[in-house]
């Protein structure tokens, strides 16, 4: 049984896995002024709650674009596991070529993401992770990593556009009945979903036409809601980074 962890800026992912099984995959907030014992205590309740026993952890591995709060996690995944995890950075095998201008400078989880889909789908594949931000990466037919875009989340759209204004209210993002809207909280459901569904949309276009045909991937917290909007053939991997994370694990181990 391995941890993989992954550490966002707005959350942090926690999976466990037996051999290439998923056992499970929660989400906890991201919490820069924890200390290990709080991370500690966090990680445990989830292992008890799911009912693994954490003497059953044979490994853990951690991927993380939150420098403050990666030696914290990785401290409390030690209190729990008396092992140490793996962290994803200099002088771990991923197997991925990065074509970028300073290949240093990519993010772990982007990493990740790619390794994981390029070993479930192929290439070449552009892959969505929809989060604080919402960054595309793009792989092509040789499996090179060629680059990223990366633009805004729905949530960062969301509360600029409410902090910045006098009248709009804070909403949920759950799908308006229609496009156009006939109440405000409505027209700014759909103005957030429908366009970043729109963008998507888009952007698959515009990179079609770069690198010819392409298999497209969505993963994050946040793809769910807008994946189902789109036009364009989305396969939506919730795992994708959990399964990533195995397969650098397994290369390393």
């Amino acid at each position: 049984m391995i941890l993989a962890i992954d550490i966002g800026n707005t959350n942090i992912v926690i999976g466990c896995c037996d051999n290439e099984k998923i056992v499970f995959m929660e989400r906890i907030t991201t919490n820069h002024t924890a200390t290990e014992l709080e991370y500690a205590m966090s990680v445990k309740s989830i292992l008890d709650i799911m009912r693994v026993n954490a003497a059953s952890v044979g490994g853990a591995i951690i991927s993380s674009v939150v420098p403050s709060v990666t030696d914290t996690v990785k401290g409390a995944v030690k209190k729990i596991i008396h092992k140490d995890a793996m962290v994803i950075g200099p002088g771990i095998k991923t197997g991925l070529s990065i074509k970028t201008d300073n290949p240093a400078q990519l993010g772990s989880d982007l990493v990740v993401d790619a390794v994981a889909g390029i070993h479930e789908y192929g290439a070449p594949i552009i892959i969505f992770d929809m989060g604080t931000a919402t960054t595309i990466s793009v792989v092509n037919k040789e499996k090179e990593y060629l680059g990223t875009v990366i633009m805004p989340g729905m949530m960062i759209s969301l509360n600029a556009m409410v902090s910045g204004t006098s009248q709009l209210p804070k909403i949920s993002l759950d799908v308006p009945k229609k496009l156009i809207g006939t109440n405000t909280p409505d027209c700014m459901k759909s103005g957030i979903l429908y366009g970043t569904a729109s963008s998507i949309d888009g952007m698959i276009d515009r990179i079609k036409e770069e690198i010819g045909d392409v298999t497209v991937v969505a993963t994050g917290g946040l793809a769910g809601t807008v994946i189902p909007l789109c036009k364009n053939k989305v396969i939506l991997d919730d795992e994708l980074l959990i399964k990533g994370l195995m397969i650098i694990y397994n290369k390393n181990k």
